[in-house]
């Protein structure tokens, strides 16, 4: 007795073939476009539309909370509004050689403002010279401004500062500072915009 089988069909996925291959190839990479641009300009999970700022007068004054507009844009957009530097710490949290910055010996009058969004971040008043390399403050000109945040890169434990607005990354905070609040706000020059008091 003699059995007889069906006919094979072709198992051949339409991944195989030249035209399913291509058509996942170029699905993909404008799923990849699609998501870069995404990830960057919502990052994180349930960020706010909206922030509080404590805006500040060209000479120091606040001016009372602003809800404002959280910042977000795409990786492109901030590589072609910053310099290579500026997008390598501000974006992706790197940081600035020691004694490099334009502002570790800074000592004239005035605020610093993100260099993203312009939002005022630091007054000179509270600056010193803490030996680092770095500008350093022993406070931010508000607590509504900035975002403290657990950093364990490199084997180490810190406290990273960012921009609430616009989430940029501006250094590091540690407790090894002067009187009145024992802080040190170790900023990154090229994360910063210096505006001289108005």
């Amino acid at each position: 007795m003699t059995l007889k089988y069906p006919a094979r069909t072709s198992l051949k996925s339409p991944l195989t073939s030249r035209r399913g291959f291509l058509i996942c190839g170029l699905a993909g990479v404008v799923g990849a476009v699609w998501i870069d641009g995404l990830v960057a300009a919502t990052p994180g999970d349930a960020q706010p539309l909206e922030v509080n700022i404590e805006q500040f007068s060209a000479d120091g004054k606040s001016l009372g909370f602003v809800k404002m507009p959280k910042v977000a844009k795409t990786a492109a957009q901030w590589r072609s509004q910053l310099s290579a530097l500026a997008y390598q710490v501000t974006r992706e949290e790197g940081t600035e050689l020691p004694y490099s910055g334009e502002y570790a010996s800074n000592h004239a009058d005035g605020l610093y403002h993100c260099i993203c969004c312009d939002t005022v971040l630091f007054d000179s008043k509270t600056k010193y010279e803490s030996g680092t390399g770095w500008p350093s403050f022993w406070q931010a000109i508000s607590a509504a401004n900035v975002v403290k945040s657990s950093d364990s890169s490199f084997g180490m434990q810190r406290d990273a500062i960012s921009c609430r607005r616009c989430d940029a990354h501006l250094g590091h905070v540690f407790d090894d500072g002067p009187r009145p609040t024992g802080l040190r706000y170790c900023m990154n020059s090229v994360s910063l915009h210096f505006v001289r008091r108005g």
